[in-house]
């Protein structure tokens, strides 16, 4: 899961400071949410600063190599369980359409929202990777999308949905075709549905994890559906040519339990 989204993320600002100050001026909610760019350590997904080196990195890091409900996971084992009422309130919109340095993520402006139980989570942001983060029993899909939803700024929902080689997805195909190959963001011309990304099962698994990038912190309530979305392969190579690999290897559980109900 790329958060929180006030990181741009995987880009050394000295040398790029033009082209980020010129996405900045293209993205007046990334103004809002007074982005934090200058502050964040680089981090990449392989090498010297790969996902294995997160936790030293930086002492910001640290929950990325010592914490002990670290996301994504292995969906293998699961019980049963009824699951709290899950409502959510996405409007449609012409979002703009984002390349932060590690994702094409869409920011998405305030007034969608995310019910869980009782408590109520602001709708900020969905994003991709490939493969997708998130396995069940050791297999990966081809990609994986994040809803991203928060409670202030230290509580969590992530809604992940994992995206298979299939049919046309009209959604997904408008965000890959407007998706920047360099960093900075674009517009699109019509309003798109999102609830489109969501399959008709509406069997989730529930666990409690992370985010899934530096930080890495804690208290994430991951609802990962079962069931794929189907999406154009050629709309999977534009992501690709972007993003070849930005996902994080699956975690440890430890003693955490997984739930399995319907939402």
């Amino acid at each position: 899961m790329q958060w929180p989204i006030l990181t741009i993320g995987n880009v050394n600002l000295n040398r790029h400071r033009r082209t980020f100050l010129k996405a900045l001026a293209a993205c007046p909610l990334c103004a809002a949410l007074k982005v934090e760019a200058q502050e964040s350590r680089h981090w990449t997904y392989e090498g010297e600063a790969g996902s294995e080196k997160w936790g030293e990195l930086d002492s910001a890091y640290q929950a990325c190599g010592t914490g002990t409900e670290q996301s994504p996971i292995d969906i293998k084992s699961y019980q049963m369980a009824a699951i709290e009422d899950l409502k959510f309130d996405w409007q449609p919109a012409a979002y703009p359409v984002a390349n932060n340095g590690h994702t094409i993520q869409i920011n998405v402006p305030s007034g969608s929202t995310l019910s869980l139980g009782t408590e109520q989570f602001a709708f900020r942001q969905f994003h991709f990777h490939s493969p997708s983060e998130h396995s069940l029993n050791g297999e990966r899909s081809a990609m994986e999308v994040h809803f991203v939803h928060a409670l202030g700024s230290k509580k969590f929902v992530v809604m992940a949905v994992l995206l298979k080689p299939g049919q046309r997805n009209e959604t997904f195909a408008t965000l890959m075709g407007s998706a920047p190959g360099k960093l900075g963001t674009q517009p699109i011309s019509q309003p798109v549905d999102i609830k489109t990304l969501l399959p008709a099962s509406r069997a989730v698994f529930r666990y409690r994890g992370s985010l899934t990038t530096p930080p890495c912190t804690e208290n994430v309530d991951w609802i990962v559906f079962e069931n794929m979305v189907e999406v154009a392969q050629t709309d999977i190579n534009i992501f690709k040519l972007i993003f070849p690999m930005n996902a994080r290897p699956a975690q440890k559980v430890n003693r955490r339990f997984v739930l399995k109900g319907l939402i």
